[in-house]
Parts: C-alpha cells; structure tokens; sequence
C-alpha cells in the first residue's frame, strides 16, 4: 500500500469510526424540495425530490414549467442540438434526464446551455434519493460548476418512469418546483453555521469556498451586527485510529497525537504543508471566532479569514502563525487570548475546542452528517445550491418568519461602511486623517491612497509612505517631525524618494530621531577653560570666571585683558583718525596759499615784462622819429 493509497484508507475509516462509533443516530440527510405535478391526471400529485448541491435552487419560492424528455442524448453528457428556450409567454421547460455515464453538473450544464429553466435528474435504479454533488477537483469541471445557475433535483426511478410514459402517451406535464419549506422558519432570528476550512490548495471546491467568503461577508456582517441572524464556523475534522498513530501519515496529518486530522493540503508529504498545518490554522480561526464573539463582535471572523487568505496563502509560502498573528493585531484581537484558546497542539490530551467540533459534526435532529465540504446548515437544514451571495442570502432570509424579515431581504442593495469600524483593520495615519480602508460593495481592501497628488505606498495594512514630490506636505511624508519651543526639526527631504534622513544635530533612522549630544566625550567645545552645554538640535559653549569664549577660534581669553585691548584700539583709530585729518587739513591750506602767491606773482610781473601771451597789447611809452 503507498502512502496516498495509506492516507486514503485511514481518512476515510477515521471518518466512518467518528460518524457513526459516536452516535447510533448519525446519519446523511438527503434535503428535499417538493415536487408537484398538476396534469396529467395520471401522475398528478405530490412527490418528493433531492435537491442538487450546485446550482441556485429558489429557496423560499417556486417555480412552474412543463417537462420534456429529448428524443436524443437522453443522459445529458454531450451539447443538445435541441433548444429547450420557451416560447414567449409560454411556461419555462424542465427538462428530464436519465442518470448515468457522466458527472450531474454536467447533465444540468448542458441542459442550460439549451435553454432549460430547470433539471430533473431520473434515478436509473431503485434506491432512496441521494444528493446529486458537483465532482470533486477536475479541470474540465472548472469551466461550468461555478457557473450553473438554474435549480436541479433528482427523483427516484419509479416516479421518472410515470412521467416518461406520460411524455410517450403525448400528454402534457406541468410541474412545480417548491422550495418554500425547504427551510424552517419558525421566528425572526435564523441560525446559520458554515462547516469550512482553512486549506486553499485543495482545488475547485477550496476556490468556490475562499471566493464566497469573501463575496457574503459583507451580507453576512449587516445581518449578525442587527441582531437578525446568529452565526456560527465549523471546522471538519476526524482523528487517526490507534493502529496509525505512530504512522508516518498520522504524524504529519495529526496533531494531539492522532486526536484531529486533516488530509495533506498537496496531496504530497514530502513538500509543502502538512495536515497537521491546517488542523492548526483552522483551531486558530475557531479561537478568533471564539475571543471575537467574547468582545460581542462575533462578524470579526469574516475579517480575519478573508485578511488571511488574501495576506498568508499557501502558494506564497506564507500559511503560518506569524503571518496569522499579523492579521489578527491588524483587528485588535487579544492574540494571548486566542492562543490561550488554541492549547498545546503536542499535548497528548483532549483539545475540548476540536474535541466540540469532532461531536458537532454528528447529525442531530433534523440535521444530518456533516460530509460534504463545505456546508451550510440554516436552521438545522443543510443548504443544497451553489454556494453564492445571492443564492445563499435568499436561503437565510426564507428562514425568517414571515413579515420579519430584515431590510436586506427586500433589497439587493447590500452594503456597509466597514471602515467605520476599528478602520477595517487597515492602516490609518490618525493625525492627518488618512487612511488605506476603502469601503466596496463586497467588504474593503486595505489600498495605500493618493492624496492631493501624492501616492502612498506599502502593503495597506501595517505601513503606507509617501512617495514622490510635494510628500513632505503631507504628514511631513511619514518621516520623524517635532517641534520645540518654537523650533521645528523634520526628516522629510523632498527630493529623497521615500528616504528620511534626520537632520544635523540629530541621528536616527528617519522615522525617529534623537538628539545628539554633542558634548558627550568632548566633541564640541574643546579646549581646556570651555564649558559645554548640550541644546536640542545643537549646543552651547562657554568659559568660567572672567574668560571670555571665542567661538572662531574654539578658545577663552580674559575679559580684563580683551577690554584693554578694545581701549587701546579706540584711542589708536582715534588718533590715527586725527592726524588723517589734519594732514588734509595741511595739504589744503598749502594748495590754497600757492595759488594766492602764484596769482600775485604773475600779476606784477605782468607790469613789468611783456609775456608770450601779452603780443597783442598796445604800450603807451614815447619813441624818438629819425
């Protein structure tokens, strides 16, 4: 036996000891839809039928239409050539196939590719109706499953037998399809449990699973946090047989020495993640639902398990507790609560949390087994149907009394403002009021914004950084800021992308600066006489006594003799100023008396003596004539 063929037989005798060793009345209820045929006369009546787990089944409502059965490819596994699309103002068809040779989903893909409104599957031997499940991970199946949206139900082989007959004879059938009591609903509260997982690697049914959370929680939070409905997580689990607990399959599967069990979420025990990984992670989920629903904020579950499927996935490498504990700061859990709640998953005891869950899974009432994954159970009554916002909400509100139904019910419009609530978990800067939540039809993401042209960058839940120009403008860029008897210190550098860098005088990383002391081991103010005295972002130098600091030269001189020295200088610029200006003075009053004396000079000379400059002046003097 190999080790897939080992883990195969011990999964599935764990499974069988725990369902049915614990409890005489476990048992797998087959939901049933009712069934009418009003014409002919032949089959008229009432007759139960097996509503199908994929698919939109009309829960609360009803559906009328006329049978037909194709003359060719009866069993539904290949395209119809037939148009099965009613004829304006006729009734919708209901198409009957046989079972046999090939997936249900597929039979009812087909068919509503042909037009079908609805499928009803005839049994092909005689048994009590089944539930008719979509295949488990299979490629070619990924193509239509999620996208089946007509209802479908399968009846057994005697009654498909009556209508065939009827069909051959010519006569017309006309059916309806009621799901109105496929739910209780006794009062204005539903209670409702998803029994799910925490594996995303576990093909189809994990993906179909991991988006649906995501697409109700929005629904599924408006309804818990007004009171209209009472929700509860189950996780599936099952322990390993004594005869495997030393096992290498047990090991790696189990945890509490073979108490609860989960099958390798690769199918591969010697990479990836073991089962053992997901039993633990799926603890985890259960104590934050438990420590949330302690704070009276049970919806935080759906928080917590969309965060991790969007921060931890297996396919990143990041499915483990500290990425979990990530998440859970991020909604301001108690993490040594939860951890508390979780135990010792080495103990060799009784883990009472999946201890609970183990007897949960046993069918009680009108509530059976719990064996497919995932299930919804609404009142006590397991969910047949695609799991789907709109199909799964409208099963939850027929589980309401009539006339108390919440507002949701009536409306499509479901929608809440999940950052007003503790930010969404997402991170915020409180004092420039910005924050990564932005709120969506489906829930928020935690997106880092823009704002005022400046884009914010990182994950959106633990940092977002200002980026680009103008980022100093806004919340100093992230960077440390701080302000002091009126002087203002920041890191932010606008034109360093990202960077903060602390400023002189102060060192740090960016984000938190401190001052430096500048006097610690004589880094300023170093001569011998120099005092220092540390200021924040700076320092301050001084001498004792009489000296006097002078900082250009990083030393102390006297007072005394400084103002001695200042004195001297005074009467020396003085004087010096004096005898500048009675040198002018001399220079002036000699120009002035050389011009006097050479102006009288040349004027009696002028008598005297003709000069060059005198030819032209006519002399009164006597001359003898020969």
């Amino acid at each position: 036996m190999d080790c897939s063929i080992g883990l195969r037989f011990a999964t599935f005798l764990g499974l069988w000891l725990l369902i049915f060793s614990r409890s005489a009345v476990g048992r797998f209820v087959v939901e049933k839809n009712s069934l009418k045929v009003t014409s002919p006369d032949s089959v008229k009546g009432n007759h139960d039928s097996a509503i199908g787990n994929f698919g939109v089944p009309l829960y609360g409502g009803s559906m009328a239409g006329t049978v037909v059965y194709p003359k060719d490819n009866r069993n539904g596994c290949k395209d119809f050539e037939t148009s099965f699309k009613a004829k304006p103002g006729g009734l919708p068809n209901f198409v009957l196939i046989d079972r046999g040779e090939c997936f249900f989903a597929l039979k009812v893909w087909n068919a509503q590719a042909a037009g079908a409104a609805a499928v009803l599957v005839a049994d092909d031997i005689n048994e009590q109706l089944i539930t008719m499940d979509s295949p488990e991970e299979n490629q070619a199946a990924e193509k239509y499953i999620e996208n089946i949206t007509i209802p479908s139900a399968l009846i057994d082989k005697t009654f498909g037998e009556k209508l065939k007959k009827a069909l051959s004879d010519g006569e017309m059938v006309n059916v309806n399809l009621d799901w109105k009591e496929a739910v209780p609903h006794p009062d204005d509260r539903v209670e409702y449990e998803l029994w799910t997982n925490s594996n995303d690697e576990c093909g189809i049914k994990c993906d179909m699973m991991m988006e649906f959370v995501k697409e109700f929680k929005g629904a599924a939070q408006i309804l818990e946090k007004g009171g209209y409905t009472q929700f509860t997580p189950h996780y599936i689990t099952w322990y390993c047989p004594q005869a495997f607990i030393l096992s290498r399959q047990c090991k790696s599967q189990c945890i509490n020495r073979g108490r609860y069990c989960a099958p390798d979420p690769e199918q591969d025990f010697s990479s990836g993640y073991d089962g053992k990984d997901v039993v633990v992670e799926n603890l985890r989920q259960l104590c934050v639902f438990r420590v949330a629903n302690e704070t009276k904020k049970p919806w935080i579950w759906w928080d917590y398990v969309t965060d991790f499927q969007i921060r931890c996935p297996m396919k990143e490498k990041k499915y483990n507790k500290e990425c979990a504990d990530g998440v859970i700061r991020s909604l301001g859990l108690d993490l040594k609560k939860i951890e508390k709640c979780m135990g010792n998953p080495e103990d060799d005891s009784e883990n009472p949390v999946l201890k609970e869950e183990q007897d949960a899974q046993v069918g009680k009432g009108s509530r059976g087994d719990v064996t497919i994954l995932p299930t919804l159970v609404v009142n006590n009554r397991q969910y047949r149907g695609k799991l789907e916002k709109g199909a799964v909400l409208r099963a939850i509100c027929s589980g309401f009394e009539e006339t108390t139904e919440p507002s949701v019910c009536l409306s499509e419009d479901v929608q809440t403002n999940e950052c007003l609530d503790n930010n969404g978990g997402c991170w915020q800067d409180k004092t420039a009021n910005i924050t990564a939540c932005k709120d969506t039809f489906r829930g928020r993401v935690c997106q880092c914004p823009v704002v005022n042209g400046v884009q914010f960058k990182g994950d959106g839940y633990n940092s977002c950084t200002a980026r680009g120009p103008g980022r100093c403008k806004i919340n100093h860029g992230g960077c440390w800021h701080e302000s002091r008897n009126g002087i203002t210190f920041s890191a932010c550098v606008d034109e360093e992308d990202g960077k903060c860098t602390c400023p002189p005088g102060f060192e740090g990383d960016g984000k938190s600066c401190k001052d430096i002391d500048e006097c610690k081991d004589k880094k300023a103010c170093q001569c011998p006489e120099c005092h220092c005295k540390n200021t924040w972002g700076s320092y301050e130098c001084s001498c004792s006594g009489d000296l006097l600091y002078i900082k250009e030269h990083d030393t102390c001189i006297s007072k005394r003799s400084a103002g001695v020295k200042s004195a001297w200088t005074v009467v020396w610029i003085i004087m010096l100023g004096l005898a500048v200006a009675g040198c002018g003075a001399y220079l002036v009053y000699k120009y002035r008396i050389r011009s006097y004396m050479d102006s009288e000079i040349r004027a009696i000379m002028a008598q005297y003596m003709p000069l060059d400059s005198q030819n032209g002046v006519v002399h009164h003097a006597t001359e003898d004539h020969a």
